[in-house]
């Protein structure tokens, strides 16, 4: 197709700028992981650790209570009013090994730290709980915006939450400490998001 400038004179395009323009090839962005929550990750994670037998682990479910429902059909439910019933304690739990897991999963955008704000007293308490009983307990944290995934046991959370409590206390655990105290974990085909290696090697100090 030809172009003319609006006096009628054609225009011509440069061919050495073409010829840069076509050996100038930018990465490919990675969109193998975009638009997926951790949550998912894991959801899909569990369903192929269950259909490989490897373990049975299941995000809990919200204990709410109903108090509305409209029919905008025959055929289908819509509820339009709930409430929860108690305070929800972590997100999974499940059988691995003979052992008992219970975990928490939680992303943060932040680049340098983990806010600790984002967990309830109740859900430490809870995990508390479980470790007494010799549960294997811990929390999967991702940085969404470094896309880099952790593992890391109770005991080191435990740590850090109450030290916050201090009056210099930190309000978060930096990025660096998580790299030296959590098992960092890679994205996967089956399993999606492996995190059961790090587990093993949870089990494998506590049993030292």
């Amino acid at each position: 197709m030809s172009l003319n400038y609006p006096n009628g004179r054609p225009y011509h395009v440069n061919g050495d700028k073409q010829a840069q323009k076509k050996q100038v090839k930018s990465k490919k962005p990675d969109y193998s992981n975009r638009g997926m929550t951790l949550e998912s990750d894991l959801n899909i994670t569990n369903e192929q650790y269950l259909i490989a037998k490897k373990a049975v682990i299941h995000k809990k479910p919200i204990p709410i209570q109903v108090v509305n429902v409209s029919y905008p059909k025959r055929s289908a439910a819509k509820i339009t009013e709930a409430y929860y019933q108690k305070a929800s304690t972590t997100d999974y739990n499940g059988i691995y090994k003979g052992f008992y897991l219970d975990f928490e999963a939680k992303e943060t955008r932040n680049k340098t730290s983990f806010p600790l704000k984002n967990f309830h007293e109740h859900q430490i308490l809870h995990m508390r709980a479980c470790m007494e009983q010799d549960g294997i307990c811990f929390i999967i944290i991702r940085f969404s915006s470094l896309n880099r995934v952790f593992v890391l046991s109770f005991d080191h959370l435990d740590k850090w939450w109450k030290q916050q409590k201090e009056a210099l206390g930190k309000k978060s655990i930096p990025l660096k400490s998580i790299i030296e105290e959590a098992y960092e974990i890679s994205y996967g085909i089956s399993p999606r998001l492996p995190y059961l290696e790090a587990v093993d090697k949870i089990i494998k100090s506590k049993k030292s």
